[in-house]
């Protein structure tokens, strides 16, 4: 992975941070807010009850004259607005309350929006600096441009100009959530050698990484030759926490992938052990893997799903029914088992032609009038009309 860092001399640098466990951005917006506390405190102080001086005697009384002056003010708007307003149930009260209110609403001032485009070519330092100053928004400007990056699926080279930005502001350092936000972002791209990267990084920053980061990592490293290294990041979900199905489907996914048949069965029991309810796209990878392969074990575990599809009422989408009907038609009706005459090779069976003759035709034609059209009820089969 080439970083292009504008003022960084060496890329390690940009990595190099205390632990995760030192102050992060919930820990800095809460001693935000003692610091907004102890000022309140003090502005308390500040109207205590607490003898005058005699120097401060002039003063005070001046303090006291502004304060009648301006009660005596907010006393006589209190009156004005009492006399100007109706009666609860005075007549046209309520006409008059919304044409208040509508006045008011008119006076408001309409919500800050923000109005910043997203990059869509690496910017400069100096163009950050730009693009934060115009930033009118109360959340964090790093985290909240590369949520939108995610949202907008930036290009990583954007991204990568971003982390640059940061690091220089911040002595080489990048916080964990950008970290894995750009995580998000490399496996959203699929973007294999990427992921790979930031895996090593992170391991040699971080004794743990938290369940949403593992995720990311067990998703992005299930389409590389290092896809076993996700299953040990399952395994170290399973000391604290039960994987989620998201984790099971991805791993079962890479197992098929890399055509570990056991291991991806292992993992879909593992999942009904749990409790969990596998998804359809796990289940669809079992019958897409199983086209070309011939093994009565196998489709007997491909008509287990069939049945827990039934049992449970679980309707397949289009593309998981076209998976199923795929394998039937491969895997159970094999042309390849019959001749051109209809006589089946295994058993030595005549099939059954689908060609009809005028006569069959006719009787079946028949049939159909008689008992699905006319079906012997007028009243249920017609109308007054």
């Amino acid at each position: 992975m080439t970083f292009c860092f504008i003022g960084i001399q060496s890329f390690p640098k940009l990595w190099k941070s205390s632990p995760y466990l030192g102050i992060g951005t919930e820990q800095s917006y809460f001693s935000l807010f003692l610091k907004d506390c102890y000022g309140f405190r003090n502005e308390h102080k500040w109207f205590s009850l607490k003898a005058p001086s005699p120097q401060n005697t002039k003063a005070m009384n001046l303090l006291i004259a502004k304060t009648k002056y301006l009660r005596k003010g907010y006393e006589s708007n209190d009156m004005q607005v009492s006399s100007d307003m109706p009666h609860l149930f005075a007549a046209g009260a309520a006409k008059k309350r919304s044409q208040m209110n509508s006045q008011n609403k008119d006076h408001a001032l309409p919500p800050v929006r923000n109005t910043i485009q997203l990059p869509r070519k690496p910017l400069h330092s100096e163009e950050w600096d730009k693009l934060k100053k115009d930033f009118k928004g109360k959340s964090n400007f790093e985290n909240w441009i590369i949520s939108q990056m995610i949202r907008s699926g930036s290009s990583l080279d954007v991204a990568k100009s971003l982390l640059a930005w940061v690091a220089a502001k911040n002595n080489g350092i990048v916080g964990y959530d950008i970290l894995v936000k750009y995580l998000c972002l490399c496996v959203f791209h699929k973007q294999t050698s990427e992921v790979i990267d930031v895996y090593e990084i992170m391991k040699a920053r971080y004794k743990c990484v938290e369940s949403g980061g593992n995720t990311l990592l067990i998703r992005g490293l299930m389409h590389s030759d290092r896809w076993r290294e996700a299953l040990l990041l399952l395994e170290d979900m399973k000391k604290v926490m039960i994987p989620s199905k998201t984790n099971y489907n991805d791993c079962i996914q890479g197992a098929l992938l890399h055509k570990d048949i056991n291991l991806a069965w292992h993992l879909y029991q593992e999942l009904l052990d749990h409790g969990l309810n596998p998804m359809l796209e796990t289940l669809k990878a079992f019958f897409d893997f199983g086209r070309n392969i011939k093994d009565d074990q196998y489709s007997n575990k491909l008509f287990n799903i069939l049945l827990y599809l039934r049992n449970n009422q679980l309707y397949p989408g289009e593309a998981f029914a076209h998976s199923i009907k795929t394998w039937f038609e491969r895997a159970l009706f094999n042309t390849n088992n019959f001749n051109y005459s209809g006589q089946c090779l295994g058993c030595g069976k005549t099939v059954e032609s689908i060609h009809l003759s005028p006569e069959e035709y006719a009787f079946l034609k028949g049939k159909i009038l008689s008992d699905v059209i006319d079906g012997g009820d007028q009243y249920k089969k017609t109308t007054p009309q």
